[in-house]
């Protein structure tokens, strides 16, 4: 198709008029036919310009739409947080990878015929596809940087758009459309592609590796002990896992397979134990400190998974807890100040009692103690998360104070930020920490005393990770994703 936009000549792709659906595996079938024309028209047009210098033209292609009008409110399930539309009127989403989110499409659209009873419209959206994603799905073609080119790439193709690109639904601020559309997703096609594309940079696998549970963990023992326990997973043919995934994208699929050292870690290591469907678990290591825990979550986020817990190490902060106790989170201090433009931090992050049951489960199933005498080793009360790594060696005295009166429990860099962010894209979260270290009572974490706590306790630690996960996949989707995530006026895309 041609048209003309600021006198030159634009160019878009010939694609199936829009069309009606009830049958919602025919629509998702229909997005990925859209989305593939878009694709490859841009990637041929991207090569061929590459080769032969400018082609005279604007070239132009546009994700495709999940749309859907309603004329009354829908009378479904009051357990059900999602899969139905909050009022009567139009409501459409743009869509992205539509092969990476198959399941998921079918899902939700399904939802949304079943509920509202009307079928959902599939076409073109208004929105333009951004060279750089089109072309990251063939193999070999990479944008080069500005000025490697023989012409203004902005000049013949649609570049990446920030100001559209953000979290004005999820953040709750975002506006219907001129003619009155509302979202229907809580991300759009931009917003997805733009974090897909930030985490295969950073974890160094591709997302269609992640699994719909995540373990966060600050520490690289994690990460061997996770690999051993998927090793001996792989060897057992009744516990479902069918492969291994490391950086680089190595994968195993039998207990001995070679997995290569990666000659350059990326900044948060990743690694996928996969079952069918994405019901498996991924870890990723996202070091230290509340920046690196909320670009991991901001960007897996896109992906819609079921839950995701943070395992990792904290200051204890009651003379009563030894080192190796656990501590569940059930209230979040919010020290960590990354998230504040996004989520006020009067804003309650309330416990699941989905996660928190699970956790609580997985631990007595792993140390054999029940009911009082969990109290043993495991405390529940409330995490602080800070900024400020060595904050033991300011003045203390504001500090500490701020500790006792929220009746704080336990102190890290991560957990408040990985809740808050799960409470703000209605993710479901949950925090289960391991005592290292006792500074408001002289045990600090030296060397000698670290190794000897690693190795008695990192194991058992994930193991109870592991185990909780593997409880919540056997919960229904509608139970685990609480209705407490959502707010008055909401996306019917979970």
């Amino acid at each position: 198709m041609q048209d003309f936009m600021g006198g030159v000549e634009l160019v878009t792709p010939t694609v199936p008029e829009e069309a009606t659906f009830d049958d919602p595996a025919a629509a998702v079938a229909r997005l990925c036919e859209l989305y593939d024309i878009a694709t490859g028209f841009l990637c041929d047009r991207f090569q061929a310009a590459m080769e032969e210098g400018h082609p005279g033209v604007r070239y132009r292609a546009f994700y495709p739409e999940v749309r859907i009008a309603t004329a009354t409110f829908a009378k479904v399930d009051s357990r059900l947080a999602f899969g139905h539309v909050a009022a009567p009127g139009m409501h459409a989403t743009s869509i992205t990878r539509p092969d990476l989110f198959r399941a998921y499409l079918e899902q939700q659209i399904g939802l949304l015929i079943e509920n509202h009873g009307v079928p959902v419209r599939i076409g073109l959206s208004a929105t333009p596809m951004p060279v750089h994603f089109a072309v990251s799905s063939r193999a070999g073609v990479t944008v080069p940087q500005e000025g490697a080119a023989d012409f203004i790439l902005r000049d013949v193709f649609d570049v990446p758009d920030l100001t559209t690109t953000n979290d004005d639904i999820v953040n709750g601020v975002a506006k219907a459309a001129e003619d009155g559309t509302e979202p229907l997703a809580p991300f759009t096609a931009q917003r997805v592609d733009y974090s897909l594309a930030r985490l295969a940079h950073y974890t160094a696998t591709d997302p269609a590796h992640f699994q719909n549970h995540v373990l966060f963990t600050n520490y690289q023992f994690y990460v061997t002990e996770f690999e051993a326990y998927a090793r001996a997973a792989l060897a057992d043919p009744e516990s479902g896992y069918t492969s291994f995934v490391a950086t680089d994208n190595h994968e195993i699929t039998t207990p001995d397979g070679d997995l290569p050292l990666s000659p350059k870690m990326p900044q948060m290591p990743t690694y996928h134990l996969k079952r069918a469907n994405g019901s498996g678990i991924t870890l990723v290591n996202i070091g230290v400190g509340p920046s690196n825990a909320k670009t991991a979550t901001d960007h897996i986020a896109v992906l819609r998974p079921h839950a995701w817990i943070m395992v990792g190490h904290c200051a204890g902060l009651r003379n009563s807890q030894s080192l190796g106790d656990f501590v569940l989170a059930h209230a979040y201090l919010r020290e960590d100040r990354v998230l504040d433009d996004d989520l006020p931090v009067w804003v309650p992050i309330p416990a699941l009692a989905e996660i928190q049951t699970s956790l609580e489960e997985a631990v007595a199933t792993e140390t054999e103690l029940k009911g009082y005498d969990l109290k043993r080793i495991m405390r529940t009360g409330t995490v602080a998360s800070v900024d400020n790594r060595n904050w033991e060696l300011r003045d203390k005295h504001g500090p500490v104070q701020r500790l006792s009166q929220s009746r704080a429990i336990a102190l890290d860099m991560e957990s408040a930020t990985i809740a808050a962010n799960g409470f703000r894209f209605r993710v479901p979260y949950g925090t289960l920490l391991c005592v290292s270290d006792k500074p408001l009572h002289g045990e600090l974490k030296l060397p000698g005393m670290a190794s000897d706590f690693y190795r008695t306790q990192v194991a058992r630690h994930l193991m109870i990770g592991i185990r909780a996960m593997e409880i919540l996949r056997e919960m229904p989707l509608a139970r685990v994703h609480s209705r407490k995530l959502r707010s008055f006026d909401e996306t019917a895309f979970l």
